[in-house]
């Protein structure tokens, strides 16, 4: 601590993520002044963003004031803004709303879509990582049905019934198991004149089975619970090409779609002025033990943006709401070990498991050496999606919204309430 004016130590938050969020919690005892940078005023609960594209949970119910969060935290202050650059030799941040000091910079950016390079798909797919993202998605996807439902062009309609999901981790299977469901519970009784039979789901994935960080059993069943929603799947192909319209895989099969959602892959979300770091696979930022940035003294990556690179996590730990959870926390004991002039103590994480869904009373689930499917899987990822959320509010608003959904077989929250222009990419709120 600064002696000379008895001034704490100022720690830059730049994220309100998961991993932002835990690192500000655990150091509420701590002799230090912290702010928090994030171009939203709240928390989006990621693992839950593909209901909200869905229509099966209102868009707020997953979102949560960051000031909320803190309300009785002295040592906590927030500001909304955009990060512009990073001036480590000036210990600044610049942002929208001016400078910032630092004595200590964490930067727990997450992650954002990963297109590859491809700029085509980029501009034509529809990515899914932040509320206004899959808020779009919904958007796209229920003025689709609306078309579909008076359109007179044949082949126009089928475009615009089919829908393409591209990446088969946590997220491509969830989407893609939500849209089957859809098309077998809910078409028909809502859009009269369609017919479950109009619309086709695809899920196309790179690798050879779907969940790949998931265990055999779990992958495998994952794959037949959407077969049995009659989602098509396909393996060990890439897309080549989206042009809006003509979907290309390189095994040489085009698919007619207006409906292309990505969720192939993630990069880290570095802000610019980290000039000295290592980046390493999926533009992630490598990190020492302790999360500190190599290259720097007192600047320091988690969550998604960060990879401590081992023998055992060669590419970094994996891109989830627990390592970010545990890495926050982790750091915050380490900062106040930094301050006090005491050794330091390496991350360690501690898997708990995985779990995920594929609709209506179907889940997969590996905790430890435990690993089991179906209705108990469901309930399992259920409730502690429910416990995870931030707010009471949002807890109950979830489960009576999934409760109601559960016994209806149906939502309340397909709204059009912005309408989606793919071609320029923008929002037309309904007047």
């Amino acid at each position: 601590m600064d002696q000379q004016n008895n001034r704490k130590p100022r720690i830059v938050i730049v994220g309100g993520g998961f991993a932002g969020l835990q690192l500000a919690k655990k150091l509420k005892k701590a002799p230090v002044d912290i702010l928090m940078l994030d171009k939203h005023n709240y928390h989006t609960f990621q693992p839950l963003l593909y209901q909200v594209a869905m229509g099966a949970i209102p868009a707020d119910s997953i979102a949560f004031p960051i000031r909320r969060i803190f309300t009785y935290q002295d040592n906590f202050s927030f500001n909304m803004a955009n990060v512009e650059k990073i001036n480590p030799e000036k210990n600044t941040v610049t942002t929208n709303i001016g400078d910032v000091h630092y004595d200590y910079l964490v930067i727990a950016t997450g992650s954002n879509t990963n297109f590859f390079g491809n700029e085509q798909i980029q501009h034509c797919a529809m990515p899914m990582k932040n509320m206004p993202e899959a808020l779009n998605l919904r958007g796209l996807i229920l003025q689709h049905l609306e078309k579909a439902l008076v359109t007179s062009d044949k082949d126009e309609k089928d475009a615009l019934m089919t829908f393409v999901v591209v990446g088969g981790g946590p997220t491509g299977v969830e989407l893609s198991g939500a849209l089957g469901e859809m098309r077998q519970l809910i078409l028909q009784k809502d859009y009269h004149g369609l017919s479950k039979h109009d619309m086709k789901v695809y899920l196309v994935e790179g690798k050879d089975r779907l969940l790949a960080a998931m265990s055999e059993g779990a992958s495998k069943k994952a794959k037949q619970f959407l077969a049995g929603n009659d989602v098509m799947i396909y393996n060990s192909v890439h897309v080549e090409s989206y042009d809006g319209l003509t979907l290309k895989i390189d095994d040489g099969m085009m698919i007619k779609t207006r409906n292309v959602f990505w969720a192939a892959g993630v990069m880290g979300e570095v802000p610019q002025g980290i000039t000295n770091a290592t980046m390493v696979r999926g533009s992630r930022i490598q990190t020492d033990e302790i999360n500190r940035i190599k290259g720097y003294q007192n600047i320091f990556a988690i969550g998604d943006v960060a990879a401590i690179i081992s023998d055992e996590y060669p590419n970094g730990h994996p891109g989830v709401a627990p390592v970010a959870i545990q890495q926050g926390a982790w750091l915050a004991k380490n900062l106040v070990h930094l301050i006090n002039a005491e050794p330091t103590k390496p991350f360690k994480y501690y898997d708990k498991g995985t779990l995920a869904t594929i609709g209506r009373n179907k889940a997969v689930a590996d905790i430890g050496k435990l690993h089991f499917q179906g209705f108990f899987a469901w309930l399992l990822w259920g409730f502690v999606h429910i416990m995870s959320l931030a707010g009471f509010s949002n807890k109950t608003s979830v489960f009576l919204t999934w409760a109601i959904n559960y016994f209806t077989r149906n939502s309340d929250n397909r709204l059009i309430v912005r309408s989606f222009n793919r071609k320029t990419g923008t929002v037309d709120p309904e007047k």
